[in-house]
């Protein structure tokens, strides 16, 4: 029902007319309170109706899943997935040479190393410290 405002007013003059003005606020109580009862009954209603409905749904869905069961694969523990590790994490040089099959440089000896490193330091003179 589309009702606009002139067609409220007409049917709220109509009511004064023909009721009386006495007996009008009484005719409105009980008219919203049939109106309360029948909004009251209709939800009811319609909630019902969704249960019902839910509840043939999730039966279908039980029988179509007992028809068609899906065998999953038993899991397996992350012990299994996972590889241990057999060799060290860093390598050293010549490891990491030897596996790429490089020959690594010779290396000096010692003495000739020291002797490198004393020439490459640079002498301070002894009044700046």
């Amino acid at each position: 029902m589309n009702l606009g405002m002139p067609e409220m007013i007409f049917i709220f003059l109509l009511a004064l007319v023909v009721v009386g003005p006495r007996k009008l606020p009484e005719l409105g109580r009980q008219l919203g309170k049939f109106m309360a009862e029948f909004k009251r009954a209709s939800n009811e209603f319609k909630h019902q109706l969704e249960t019902e409905m839910l509840n043939i749904e999730l039966e279908e869905r039980a029988k179509k899943g007992q028809e068609n069961p899906k065998v999953l694969p038993p899991e397996e523990p992350w012990e299994r997935l996972m590889k241990p590790i057999t060799e060290t994490v860093s390598r050293t040089r010549s490891e990491l040479l030897a596996s790429v099959n490089i020959e690594p440089p010779p290396i000096k000896p010692a003495s000739s190393v020291a002797a490198v490193e004393e020439s490459s330091t640079p002498v301070r003179p002894s009044g700046s410290e």
